[in-house]
């Protein structure tokens, strides 16, 4: 009841607020400027997902302008004229918040306050105000929270109006404000330290889990994505969980586990993540990186792409270069699988010219076009999945006394059976299949069996 009626006041809350959206993007006249970050991003697509964000805390929307951004000032961001421009739009709009597509400093920021009337947030405060609400679980809470401390202490020097009330230091040295700043930035600091210990316990608990599921056979597939390209949507699709899936940006944020099978009966456990996005909030990434090592563990790692998207490849370069900063680069890299998805959405012209790009690429690099919407293409995805899972796995064939019926259970519950048949002498003989750190474990378990792996041409007596 409580938790009903909590989040019934934050839609409120935000409803209640009007907000202009402001997108300020550089121009591509230079090439200094075209080689930079988000140059092949379409600006009306750049401004659409800024609105999309606003609209993830359910603000008011009265407005969204986009600013052709020649040069930064360092005092407001935007030019003069622009600012006094939008100052009209937010007085006429009656607008209480604009929310800034870019990253200010905190002079910038109060300066724009000062000059528009209003409270005004930039897209890292946006993103970790969305993230402060969608935290359902107490890890993902401590985890924001911790985000939000270390963007609050970088914005502590002179910028709050109370702090010029306040002298510190010794001598004439002190300047103003500075006690207050030093008691709050020790205060955050000492917050932060409480955090990251109660997060080194949840690594800690997530570590036992880990090694929990280790001792069981079941490969772990996690699926990762820019936000919104319909990554929930898939896991429900495929695990018949009710995780929530809407068209929203970051409608999930805390990682669920489930478990299913590959269509020959094998199990494995799909990992559903939190989205990524552009100009993602370095806190962000260190705070959450407990729950994405989630992701790096992984055997196999979709990464799932929304292709009716306009800025579909810009979406893929973002989501690459996080994976690269978890260390999901070279070698790494080859256990991702690119994942097609929204087919539904294109028009069949696209919806060829697609299936053909994905024809042009060999090997693993093929993706794999599906709609989790519809359920096409996904009794070919999960094939993909088991063969995938297949690679570098050693298959066992294992003669058992029919009486043993625990040594066979065992079998069943620790690697993956893929046959079994009764001897002429009534011995039972199961192929099985199983990663090779855990072959000897198997022959251990077995000393009296005769086990020959088919990787090789030995026989193995115990």
């Amino acid at each position: 009841m409580s938790e009903k009626t909590s989040a019934s006041e934050d839609r409120t809350a935000g409803a209640s607020t009007k907000a202009l959206v402001v997108g300020p993007y550089p121009t591509r006249t230079r090439p200094s400027e075209a080689a930079g970050q988000g140059a092949e991003r379409d600006p009306v697509s750049r401004l659409a997902e800024a609105v999309g964000l606003a609209e993830a805390i359910e603000l008011d929307i009265v407005g969204e302008i986009a600013v052709s951004l020649h040069d930064v000032r360092p005092a407001t961001y935007l030019g003069k004229g622009k600012v006094e421009e939008i100052a009209e739009t937010v007085k006429a709009a009656e607008a209480e918040l604009v929310t800034m597509d870019c990253q200010l400093s905190p002079v910038q920021q109060r300066n724009l306050e000062r000059a528009w009337g209003a409270k005004v947030i930039d897209r890292t405060g946006l993103i970790l105000e969305i993230f402060g609400r969608r935290a359902r679980t107490k890890e993902g809470a401590l985890q924001v929270e911790l985000a939000h401390l270390a963007y609050q202490k970088s914005r502590l020097v002179r910028s709050w109006t109370h702090l010029e009330r306040q002298r510190g230091g010794f001598g004439f040295l002190g300047g103003p404000g500075e006690t207050q700043i030093e008691t709050d930035r020790r205060l955050i600091e000492e917050r932060m330290a409480r955090i990251e210990r109660d997060l080194d316990q949840v690594k800690r608990t997530r570590g036992l889990h880990r090694k929990k599921r280790r001792e069981v056979p079941y490969p772990v597939v996690a699926l990762v994505g820019y936000t919104n390209a319909g990554k929930s949507t898939l896991f429900n699709r495929l695990t018949k969980a009710g995780v929530l899936a809407e068209d929203m940006l970051f409608a999930t944020l805390d990682p669920t586990l489930r478990q299913i099978r590959l269509p020959h009966g094998a199990k494995i456990l799909l990992s559903d993540t939190v989205g990524f996005i552009s100009d993602l909030p370095t806190m962000l990434i260190s705070a959450f990186r407990a729950t994405l090592e989630e992701v790096t563990l992984a055997d196999v790692i979709l990464h799932v792409r929304d292709v009716s998207h306009p800025d579909w490849e810009a979406q893929a370069s973002d989501v690459e270069s996080i994976l690269g900063e978890l260390g999901l680069s070279g070698e790494a890299g080859t256990r991702i699988l690119e994942v097609w998805n929204k087919i539904d959405a294109l028009d069949p012209e696209r919806l060829a010219a697609m299936r053909v790009a994905a024809r042009g690429r060999k090997g693993v690099d093929r993706p794999s076009l599906v709609s989790a919407l519809t359920g096409e293409g996904l009794d070919a995805l999960l094939d993909r999945i088991e063969t995938r899972l297949a690679e570098g796995r050693v298959r066992l064939e294992v003669e058992l006394d029919p009486a043993d019926g625990a040594g066979i259970a065992w079998l069943h519950a620790h690697t993956e059976v893929l046959d079994r048949q009764t001897l002429p002498d009534g011995r039972a003989r199961l192929v099985v299949r199983v990663a090779p750190e855990r072959f000897d474990g198997v022959t251990r378990r077995y000393p009296q069996a005769e086990v020959r792996a088919e990787a090789t041409t030995r026989r193995r007596a115990r």
